[in-house]
Order: C-alpha cells, then sequence, then structure tokens
C-alpha cells in the first residue's frame, strides 16, 4: 500500500512556473514507476509525465514536453514536476501516481494522490 500526498500547486500568471511534489509513505517507493497526469474542469483525465523506478527513463505529453520536467528522489521517497512557461490551458488538479511501470495510461496505476490545484492565469 502506498500512500501519496501532492503539494506545491497554486495560482501563477502565464509565463510562471510551480515545482509540484509528491510525498510517499513507503518505503518502497524506489520500486514504483510514478506518473504525473491532470484532470481539468468537464474533461477527462490526461497524462502528463511518467519516470521509471530508477528515473533513468521519462516521458511525456507533447503538450508539456520542452516546459515540464519529472524527477523523484528515492531517498526522500518524493516525486516531482518542474512547470515552466505555464499556459492558461495547464490549468487543472495534477495527481501523482505509482504503478508497478512507467505506463501514460492512467488505468495500469495502482495507488493515487488527492491532487493538487493548478491554475493559470492571462
Amino acid at each position: 500500500q502506498v500512500q501519496l500526498v501532492e503539494s506545491g500547486g497554486g495560482l501563477v500568471q502565464a509565463g510562471g512556473s510551480l515545482r509540484l511534489s509528491c510525498a510517499a509513505s513507503a518505503r518502497t517507493f524506489r520500486r514504483y514507476a510514478m506518473g504525473w497526469f491532470r484532470q481539468a474542469p468537464g474533461k477527462e483525465r490526461e497524462f502528463v509525465a511518467a519516470i521509471s523506478w530508477s528515473g533513468g527513463s521519462t516521458y511525456y505529453a507533447d503538450s508539456v514536453k520542452g516546459r515540464f520536467t519529472i524527477s523523484r528522489d528515492n531517498v526522500k521517497n518524493t516525486l516531482y514536476l518542474q512547470t515552466n512557461s505555464l499556459k492558461p490551458e495547464d490549468t487543472a488538479v495534477y495527481y501523482c501516481a505509482a504503478g508497478g511501470v512507467i505506463q501514460v495510461v492512467a488505468g495500469a496505476y495502482d495507488y493515487w494522490g488527492q491532487g493538487t490545484q493548478v491554475t493559470v492565469s492571462s
């Protein structure tokens, strides 16, 4: 069982940056592939970024490639998402998730956090 708690969301102007964090409860954190997803009002949850258990492999949605960076610290049991050059269309609730293998599909992940709101004003 893994409990995930996101933080770092907030209100930012377009072009600004936020660093999202996801703290994991389990010492087995290092065994899990991790992902970030987001959901805007009235839209389906969508893939943002994913990282392998070692951090050696990363994947990004085309919409955030070059602007967002996913990383992890397996000593601190924490996942990060550095978001730069934010746009109003990045406004959503951002969720972190843990799963057995690195995937871009939400259904492949076993554990989810409660989400953190990111709002980008124009």
